[in-house]
């Protein structure tokens, strides 16, 4: 019980912590309207940039990232090759990567307020939206060996594939969120303070490395989820017509993959896939956009299409690696030099 209980407050932090430092940017972001910034021009042109950026603004943007990414992950380095056990309570490695996070989360917001600038002024919108996306990608192979890949049902990956996802998604995680954290500026627009509380949020679990509450299965599964919220509120507040596609997409994820995690019962999960598919239909019938419903196997097809195309590569450069190795044994028994 009292494992729970620790497991639940660290939670509980983790969430209030997230918020605090979503406030800070909400409150201090006030003062940016200064800056004369691009605003919005074609899709995937990031409007929050400045008109005339400067050096300064790119040498702190980017050198904040790095020094944050790199910190992080050897920090995760240092924590792996102690070989911890999972415990109830905060381990040294712990309390370094909470207090590296939130003193990098502030500098970037000092960095906004005296340059403005994140790491958007070099590289495509793109490259952030993907790098989270990849993130929740590899979230669904980490996870099937736990709750199966689809509709609960198992699949075999090869055993090294699962112990390369295993050993390396905390660096993959870790970058993938610090990147996307540095290529805005702290900007308090509805889409920025609710993407900045995800980070937050999933920065949150990376620090919670070796502790029990990073296994917590309701834990993990409101930071999957998170991004429907996420992207259904951004979508709207941004006047978007697609956030259909994100709602029932996501959705979609949930029923098909990360319910399964949950230990519901199967009349529990069978209520919620049959709700979900007459309350889909029944959305885009009601609308008078049933030739869209196609809009609702986007995000899964991606998602899986993705992950059988990582491993596809990777069996393909496994085969590669066996052949090579095979190789001098077939030489050595034909007796060819």
């Amino acid at each position: 019980m009292q494992n729970k209980n620790n497991s639940f407050q660290l939670i509980l932090y983790s969430v209030l912590v997230s918020a605090a430092l979503t406030a800070l940017i909400g409150f201090t972001a006030a003062s940016l309207t200064r800056f004369e910034i691009v605003g919005h021009t074609v899709a995937f042109a990031y409007p929050w940039r400045l008109v005339e950026h400067s050096d300064m603004a790119r040498v702190t943007a980017w050198l904040g990232y790095i020094l944050h990414n790199l910190s992080v992950w050897g920090l995760i380095w240092y924590a792996k090759r102690e070989k911890p056990k999972y415990t109830s309570n905060l381990q040294w490695f712990n309390w370094a990567l909470i207090g590296v996070n939130v003193l990098f989360a502030v500098l970037h917001v000092i960095q906004t307020q005296i340059w403005y600038d994140g790491l958007a002024q070099d590289v495509p919108e793109i490259t952030a939206l993907g790098s989270v996306a990849v993130m929740l990608m590899i979230i669904i192979i980490l996870e099937t060996p736990r709750r199966g890949l689809i509709f609960g049902k198992k699949f075999k990956f090869h055993t090294a594939f699962i112990d390369i996802v295993k050993k390396y998604h905390g660096y993959l995680f870790a970058w993938a969120i610090i990147y996307d954290y540095w290529y805005h500026p702290t900007a308090n627009t509805f889409g920025h303070l609710m993407g900045f509380y995800y980070n937050f949020l999933i920065i949150a679990q990376s620090a919670l490395i070796f502790n029990r509450a990073h296994l917590n299965k309701y834990w993990t599964f409101f930071l999957e989820a998170f991004v429907l919220i996420h992207g259904v509120a951004v979508a709207i507040f941004q006047g978007q017509e697609f956030w259909q596609m994100f709602a029932f997409g996501f959705g979609a994820m949930i029923i098909l993959t990360q319910m399964y995690g949950l230990g519901l019962s199967t009349w529990t999960k069978r209520g919620l896939a049959i709700s979900f598919l007459i309350g889909t239909v029944g959305f885009y019938a009601y609308m008078g956009r049933l030739g869209a419903l196609n809009e609702v196997i986007r995000i899964p097809m991606i998602d899986y299409l993705f992950i059988f195309v990582i491993y596809g590569l990777f069996l393909l450069i496994n085969w590669i690696i066996n052949l090579f190795k095979h190789k001098p044994e077939i030489d050595a028994v034909s007796g060819t030099d």
